[in-house]
């Protein structure tokens, strides 16, 4: 059985954790095949958006604890696995040039918790639980959750979930910014979110995404030399010709994605 399932749904692809008995704890194999689908999704233009999903009762319960035990009391091995693995992981979706929405049916702990602070949409089902919960195994965040909590939440809110691991709820988690909304059907919302971006100027949003997660660590100049660059990218794309043309014409815009 395969760690991750790939579908297509139109522009929409769905990554979906396939670990449920293991509560969908990110082992190595399991993360590569993320980084792997990650980057196939960049190569091809008809993916336009991706959907992160999960099976089981869980979403993601963090770092796999068999894979720990493996590099207990080496710390050479635990920085390999957050430079290729773990923290490349966050990069690699904070950077991906398309919208990633994020549908969490079930508890999202540690590691789990970053790969929904890294998309850019995320919805929660009421019954949803949410835990830095690197503290409780003597661990600090990792997975870039360093620098996801205190840009997402602020520095006090991020210091509370850092060095205070236990879970919280979804209502609570909406209300300190860690998932956007809280849905009866997650899943329903999140593939709603995810075709809409489908159906947009998908380079327009990826430079937006991506001047923006950048952008957080510009002085102004550095992120007003970022802009003129990727508005320039923009503007040679069909979908802003498009987009102009339709609000001047007062017509929906048929977006491509090119």
């Amino acid at each position: 059985m395969p760690v991750l399932t790939v579908a297509r749904e139109g522009g929409v692809l769905r990554l979906t954790l396939n670990r449920p008995e293991k509560r969908n704890a990110l082992n190595p194999d399991l993360l590569r095949a993320l980084r792997a689908a990650i980057a196939d999704a960049a190569r091809d233009p008809a993916v336009r958006s991706v959907l992160l999903d999960a099976e089981g009762a869980a979403f993601c319960a963090g770092g796999d604890l068999d894979a720990m035990i493996a590099r207990r009391g080496n710390a050479l091995a635990a920085q390999e696995a957050q430079e290729t693995l773990f923290g490349a992981l966050a990069r690699d979706i904070l950077l991906l040039e398309k919208p990633v929405v994020a549908a969490v049916h079930g508890d999202a702990h540690g590691a789990g918790l970053m790969l929904v602070l890294a998309c850019d949409y995320a919805v929660a089902s009421p019954q949803a639980k949410f835990a830095a919960s690197f503290t409780r195994i003597g661990l600090v965040p990792d997975t870039a959750g360093s620098w996801l909590l205190p840009k997402t939440l602020g520095l006090r809110a991020a210091r509370e979930l850092a060095l205070i691991p236990d879970p919280i709820d979804a209502k609570r988690a909406e209300s300190l910014g860690l998932v956007n909304a809280v849905h009866e059907d997650p899943r329903a919302r999140a593939l709603e979110i995810a075709k809409r971006w489908a159906e947009g100027p998908t380079a327009a949003l990826g430079l937006a995404k991506k001047a923006i997660v950048l952008g957080t660590a510009d002085n102004l100049d550095q992120a007003l030399a970022r802009e003129a660059t990727l508005q320039g990218l923009a503007y040679a794309t069909r979908d802003h010709g498009e987009g102009v043309d339709a609000l001047k014409e007062k017509r929906p815009a048929r977006f491509e994605g090119r």
